[in-house]
C-alpha cells in the first residue's frame, strides 16, 4: 500500500484489503456492525469516513485493534498476531532460526 497517499485515501483501501482478506461483503459487513447495507461501500469508495465510534466497529468486527487496522504494511494483522503469540513462547535459538529463513524467504 502507497503510504504517500493521505489518511482520507489510505483508509479506504485499507478497509476493504482487511474486509476481502476476511472473505466477507462489504453488505454484510455493514450489517454485522449494526449499520446501513451501504456503510462499509460508501467508506470503501471515499464517500464518506467512520467515527471513531465506528472505526472501532470495524477493528471489532475484524478482530484487529485500531493500532492493527492503521499498520498499512502489515498484509494480515490477524495471522503475524497469532505468529507473534507463538513466537513469543520460543527460545533465543529458535526465534534464531525463524529469522535466518524469514531473511531467506524475503530474497
Amino acid at each position: 500500500m502507497n503510504t504517500d497517499l493521505a489518511y482520507e485515501e489510505m483508509l479506504p483501501k485499507r478497509l476493504a484489503e482487511l474486509r476481502t482478506n476476511k472473505g466477507v461483503s462489504a453488505r454484510d459487513m455493514s450489517l454485522s456492525i449494526g449499520q446501513g447495507p451501504a456503510y462499509i461501500n460508501n467508506i470503501e469508495n471515499g464517500n464518506s469516513l467512520p467515527s471513531m465510534m465506528g472505526l472501532f466497529y470495524i477493528c471489532d468486527y475484524l478482530k484487529i485493534s485500531p493500532k492493527e487496522f492503521f499498520d498499512f504494511e502489515n498484509k494480515a494483522p490477524t495471522e503475524t498476531d497469532e505468529l507473534i503469540t507463538l513466537i513469543k513462547k520460543f527460545d533465543k535459538e529458535t526465534i534464531g532460526l525463524l529469522t535466518d529463513i524469514a531473511k531467506k524467504m524475503k530474497k
